[in-house]
């Protein structure tokens, strides 16, 4: 089987429950694991390239619609009767099934499940952690500074943050993601600032600082106790099996107490 995926979650989908074996090209955005680098690139996610693709003769191409925009690649494939299936998970529990359904068409359905088996492990690990907690910060999510988008009410980072115990501020907007205003954000006040501005060229201009000094942001209680926070977007915003990863990271950022005196949630 020749494999080609066309985002990064898809990748490490594919490489964690041992079909890397298969992938014979990826989308230029894919980095993880390592061995990836070395793999012909068929362009970024939003403009990939249908002739590269062709080229590496695939049995099936991985394709996803976790970013506005991907549903173009799936009309080029369609164009071009290239067998394709798509992704298109909203929760953790649709992230999980779609680890077990690659496993499912790749014929590693056995190590598929283990992953999911471990991922579980880790989601009740942090849950019992947090169970007996009862104070729940007010947290905003930022994808994106210009013009500034947060995370929602519908979709996996929503889910994550009540996971940690915490409240996404935007909770009540009834989609995955909406452009906000700085009035918004006061009226809301969040204690606690995350921020995980989404492509690598966004990701390296993220800074602590802008984000504590932004004009007018001085009264928000995050700010004023300098809970702010940049994350990688390869552990939050990759339906894959590093969420889970990211969603421990948010825990030690929402609740350190419970990290770092181990009472297991009993503070």
């Amino acid at each position: 089987m020749r494999i080609v995926s066309l985002c990064p979650s898809n990748t490490e989908i594919l490489f964690a429950i041992g079909a890397g074996k298969y992938v014979v090209g990826v989308d230029s955005y894919s980095d993880y694991p390592p061995q990836v680098r070395e793999l012909p690139k068929v362009g970024p996610d939003l403009k990939v390239n249908v002739d590269k693709i062709k080229a590496l003769s695939p049995d099936l191409v991985v394709a996803s619609l976790s970013v506005p925009g991907m549903e173009r690649n799936i009309e080029k494939l369609s164009n071009h009767n290239i067998p394709f299936v798509v992704l298109n998970p909203q929760s953790i529990e649709e992230i999980l099934n779609d680890i077990v359904f690659l496993g499912s068409i790749t014929k590693t359905l056995e190590r598929a499940k283990s992953v999911v088996d471990k991922m579980r492990l880790e989601i009740e690990s942090v849950m019992e952690k947090v169970k007996w907690v009862d104070y729940k910060p007010r947290v905003y999510w930022e994808w994106w500074p210009k013009p500034l988008i947060a995370a929602c009410g519908l979709g996996w980072i929503n889910e994550m943050i009540e996971t940690v115990r915490g409240v996404n501020v935007f909770s009540g907007v009834k989609k995955t993601s909406a452009v906000v205003s700085d009035t918004d954000i006061l009226t809301l006040d969040p204690e606690v600032v995350v921020v995980c501005w989404c492509g690598p060229r966004w990701q390296r201009k993220m800074r602590r600082e802008v984000i504590l000094t932004r004009s007018g942001w001085e009264a928000i209680s995050g700010i004023r106790s300098k809970r702010v926070y940049c994350v990688s977007e390869a552990l939050f915003g990759r339906p894959g099996p590093r969420i889970t990863d990211g969603l421990n990271l948010l825990l030690e950022l929402i609740h350190p107490e419970v990290c770092r005196d181990g009472m297991q949630g009993k503070v």
